[in-house]
């Protein structure tokens, strides 16, 4: 089970912190992604991380202005996102998988969704 926090309001250009926290089976034997759903729209692909942290990849709606990290220790992972833009403003879900495809991740790859953490960017 999985339980994303840290969402809140910001204004744009601004930065927050998400954390992802996980329960259940060991932690670091799955791939993790960050995933957002806009209202209105599909849930897509933010960004994921292998069991190891070294292998990441992000969309390009973020890259250069999120970092996803994990601490396996404390089954958790993060996304920093800074430079905020209103675009950004979704609610915020993680995922685990047993298949890291990079920048190809895919929603159906994933699963153990938990309730998600809202994020709201203003002008």
């Amino acid at each position: 089970q999985l339980q994303a926090s840290g969402g809140g309001l910001v204004q744009a250009g601004g930065s927050l912190r998400l954390s992802c926290a996980a329960s259940g089976p060991p932690f670091s034997t799955y791939v993790m992604g960050w995933f957002r759903q806009a209202p209105g729209k599909e849930r897509e692909f933010v960004a994921v991380i292998n069991r190891s942290g070294v292998s990441i990849n992000y969309a390009d709606s973020v890259r250069g202005r999120f970092t996803i990290s994990r601490d396996n220790a404390k089954n958790t992972v993060y996304l920093q996102m800074n430079s905020l833009k209103q675009e950004d403003t979704a609610d915020y879900y993680c995922g685990a998988s047993r298949y890291y495809s990079g920048r190809d991740s895919r929603v159906a790859d994933f699963g153990s969704w938990g309730q998600g953490t809202q994020l709201t960017v203003s002008s």
